[in-house]
């Protein structure tokens, strides 16, 4: 009933830009939170970036001055903005919404942690 849908991933040589967006769909009453978590092979998912309703954002610090996320309230929708781009940024990006209500098939009132299936980012030469 709901679902967010992840786009702009792709393969990119080192030093380029990526631009992720995802957009948050359905019956949807308010996000507390939105942002991007990755994980590479063999590693455990971490945050990349997160912004809260208000604004309030947080990165991790291995992509800070790198990495711009943005959101737009009004459209339920996040943008990650990834400059200089590294190898090490080689990951599966995931999106994720936190505390999401929406009003499911009864009408009734929902909160859930809901994220994206995930789209593929690839930094190499």
């Amino acid at each position: 009933q709901v679902q967010l849908v992840e786009s702009g991933g792709g393969l990119v040589q080192p030093g380029g830009s990526l631009r992720l967006s995802c957009a948050a769909s359905g019956r949807i009453s308010s996000i507390n939170g939105m942002g991007w978590y990755r994980q590479a092979p063999g590693k455990q998912r971490e945050l990349v970036a997160t912004i809260s309703s208000g604004g309030s954002i947080k990165y991790a610090d291995s992509v800070k001055g790198r990495f711009t996320v943005s959101r737009d309230n009004d459209k339920n929708t996040v943008h990650l903005q990834m400059n200089s781009l590294e190898p090490e940024d080689t990951a599966v990006y995931y999106c994720n919404a936190d505390r999401l209500r929406y009003f499911d098939y009864r009408g009734w009132l929902v909160e859930d942690d809901v994220w994206g299936q995930g789209t593929q980012v690839t930094v190499s030469s």
